[in-house]
């Protein structure tokens, strides 16, 4: 009897020491059926993580990861390799261990329990021919929070993008892909099948289980749906990382979010960069921007971390939705970026604008014109090497539609008049070059404004104004957009009509124009 008691003790205690661990191989998948033959050679340097610890593979393509519950292990996809899509083209290059499966009382399904390790965790790569000069497109903020509105999103944004992703290689969703409904997230990934392209995406505040009593467990809809919230991959010359910057409750009241990270994705950060070839550009993705004006939206720490962890790369981009503005944001010393040049990070403009908001357009689709007079859209990345440019793309617009002027329709002659003529440039940021001319003349500097666009705050107070509601939802209120230049008009115009030009030059060395006309009429003065 005293046998028989000690032996399941002496059992248990054992395994309570050990660490858990999972190995496997990273091979080639010659015939892509994702299982590994006699024939089919291990790949010998890939990375491989567990969200938090990374390691390279050995001659024969293994590795070997300590893991614990809750915990997915990922390959790092390399340059020049891909791996299988499911039919939603979402890559498959994890495996979730998750053995008794997510909580079973959150409101939204998580992942059902996966049972024991497999004896061998294998990842299945492909050889595809990768270019170091590829583009790539990138999505804010979907956003829908109902079926009509994520049948907005496939209108506007996914019909329009089949037909104007052109050399697009792959695309990234900045997060917010749903809003709140979590029963909305296979929707959306039907949606986006329709795009055609393998598809990224990071996690937003409104994709998470508000259920979630502690950081880790909020993101287990999003997982079961689209995989780890935290991982990276290679294309061509260019290291991507994806990462979850939410903290969800805010462990500083347990209330709400904050922007920041938990300790091991710092570690998978560090880690993760450690391997990198300090030759390849870092393009680092999520969601809430690294607001270093204002530690109530993210953590200076974290931040901090972060920049530590990419100082030593020369080239490096980061990008971030969830503002619902567009701006371009420069780290330099005094946010404690320690880099050869300044930190850019594209704080992006999203696909439903502002929040599918504002009167119908043509198609019937809501004009949705962000706070800072930005329109809806979305952005391509063009890549060169380690080298980026970046583009934005207005929805239902050209392609050169690049700026909107702001020009009165008619102004008194022969008095000087306080009218201006703006020009948001939506790309735009303080350094750019913006200038203008009136009847073919002298081309002029114009002025870097921060304030608030008036062909949007038109648009908004028209809802004020009217005596007959409109369908659809009033629009946010207008708020200071970061990429509005003004110029006057002089007092030397004739009666008639004129045309005003402006030309702008952004930070890539593109150039984009607009031009508007008006009209100088006789004053009429009160008698």
């Amino acid at each position: 009897m005293k046998f028989k008691l000690i032996i399941p003790s002496l059992v248990i205690s054992a395994m309570a020491f050990s660490q858990a661990s999972v190995s496997g191989y990273v091979f080639e998948d010659i015939n892509k059926n994702q299982k590994k033959e006699k024939r089919e050679k291990g790949i010998e340097n890939v990375a491989v993580s567990n969200g938090a610890q990374v390691v390279l593979t050995d001659k024969n393509g293994r590795y070997s990861l300590p893991i614990t519950e809750g915990q997915t292990v990922f390959v790092i996809k390399p340059s020049g390799y891909m791996v299988a899509l499911n039919q939603n083209n979402l890559p498959q290059y994890y495996y979730q261990y998750k053995p008794k499966g997510s909580p079973a009382d959150f409101k939204y399904k998580g992942t059902a329990p996966t049972g024991e390790l497999p004896k061998e965790l294998n990842f299945a790569l492909h050889k595809q021919n990768e270019s170091k000069n590829f583009d790539i497109l990138v999505f804010g903020d979907p956003q829908p929070y109902t079926e009509k509105q994520l049948d907005y999103f496939k209108r506007a944004i996914v019909n329009e993008v089949k037909s104007t992703k052109k050399n697009a290689v792959f695309g990234i969703s900045l997060g917010d892909l749903v809003g709140d409904d979590l029963s909305l997230q296979k929707p959306y990934a039907d949606v986006m099948k329709e795009v055609g392209l393998p598809w990224y995406n990071v996690m937003g505040n409104h994709d998470m289980n508000y259920d979630a009593k502690e950081d880790q467990l909020s993101d287990e809809t999003f997982e079961a749906n689209f995989g780890p919230a935290n991982y990276s991959f290679n294309y061509g010359n260019v290291h991507f990382i994806v990462l979850d910057d939410i903290l969800y409750p805010d462990p500083r009241d347990g209330k709400g979010y904050w922007g920041g990270f938990r300790e091991d994705q710092i570690q998978f950060i560090e880690n993760d960069l450690k391997l990198v070839d300090k030759n390849k550009l870092i393009v680092v993705s999520f969601h809430i921007p690294l607001d270093h004006n204002n530690e109530d939206n993210f953590r200076n720490a974290d931040r901090q971390k972060l920049f530590d962890a990419l100082s030593p790369f020369e080239n490096a981009l980061m990008l971030s939705a969830h503002t619902h503005i567009q701006q371009q944001i420069f780290y330099g010393k005094a946010q404690g970026w320690e880099g050869t040049k300044d930190l850019h990070e594209y704080n992006v403009g999203t696909t439903c604008g502002d929040w599918w908001s504002g009167t119908s357009d043509e198609i019937g689709l809501p004009t949705s014109t962000m706070r800072d007079g930005t329109a809806k859209g979305y952005s391509f990345i063009s890549f060169n090497d380690n080298q980026y440019k970046v583009k934005y793309k207005t929805a239902g617009k050209p392609e050169d539609y690049q700026i909107q002027l702001y020009v009165p329709k008619v102004i008194p002659h022969p008095s000087k008049t306080s009218a201006k003529i703006l020009a948001n440039f939506f790309m735009g940021n303080k350094k750019d070059k913006v200038q203008y001319r009136i009847d073919g003349g002298k081309w002029e500097e114009m002025e870097y404004n921060e304030t608030i666009d008036p062909n949007f705050a038109n648009s908004v107070f028209k809802w004020d104004a009217t005596d007959k509601i409109f369908p659809g939802r009033r629009p946010s209120n207008p708020e200071q957009s970061k990429h509005i230049w003004t110029g006057g008009f002089g007092n030397k115009l004739t009666l008639g009509k004129h045309k005003v030009e402006v030309k702008a030059l952004d930070m890539y060395g593109n150039e984009f124009s607009a031009s508007e006309e008006f009209e100088v009429q006789n004053s009429i003065l009160i008698p």
